[in-house]
């Protein structure tokens, strides 16, 4: 028996097996942390969806002194002098701080498909708004001396038109939109919800 040969594969054989418990070891602890990152993320993650007509209303400042009343489930739409000014209700469903990122006005998407408009659409606000867990909040945009403001007006005088909402978790991730429809019934405007995109995950669908 040549011990020198066999000295040899007994040191491969203990070195293949070290390899391979430590590649094991290596896989379960990089698949630790991608739970713990991914329980991290819930935790961080925003959802928001209109309010209920039970929620409080809220007054939306616009910078030349126009308020809204923003009534709990509903939207506020206004036109005045040309100017077109609109305020959503919204309550955050979600476990983390939303911030509200920006948004675009737009005509209904029948059937609720196609994809959201292209993030250079959105108009983006000039201030943060946070939206806390569980709490309610708005989002507003006011088309002055936009381009847009011609097309924006024309779909608030049809009473139908949807808009896009581009939000996010307070640490600048996990970045939704959310797409809402805006009707008006009466003297009011109703709001819905259609559809999410996660931006920085998959989708669910």
């Amino acid at each position: 028996m040549d011990w020198t040969t066999v000295s040899a594969l007994a040191t491969a054989s203990g070195t293949l097996t070290l390899a391979g418990t430590t590649y094991a070891s290596v896989r379960s602890a990089n698949r630790a942390a991608r739970v713990a990152e991914l329980s991290l993320l819930a935790v961080l993650r925003p959802l928001l969806v209109p309010s209920t007509e039970e929620d409080h209303a809220l007054a939306a400042n616009f910078s030349d002194d126009v308020i809204l009343a923003v009534p709990g489930g509903r939207a506020a739409v206004e036109v005045i002098d040309g100017r077109v000014y609109i305020a959503l209700s919204l309550r955050n469903v979600g476990p983390g701080i939303g911030v509200l990122h920006g948004g675009y006005v737009g005509p209904v998407v029948r059937g609720g498909g196609g994809d959201h408009h292209p993030l250079e659409d959105f108009r983006m606000l000039v201030r943060d708004l946070y939206l806390p867990p569980g709490k309610v909040g708005f989002w507003q945009i006011a088309f002055r001396d936009d381009p847009r403001r011609d097309d924006v007006r024309a779909l608030v005088e049809r009473g139908d038109f949807s808009v896009e909402l581009l939000y996010g978790d307070y640490e600048g991730g996990q970045r939704v939109i959310s797409r809402y429809r805006v009707q008006r019934d009466g003297d009011q405007w109703n709001v819905s919800v259609n559809r999410h995109w996660q931006l920085d995950r998959p989708n669910p669908r």
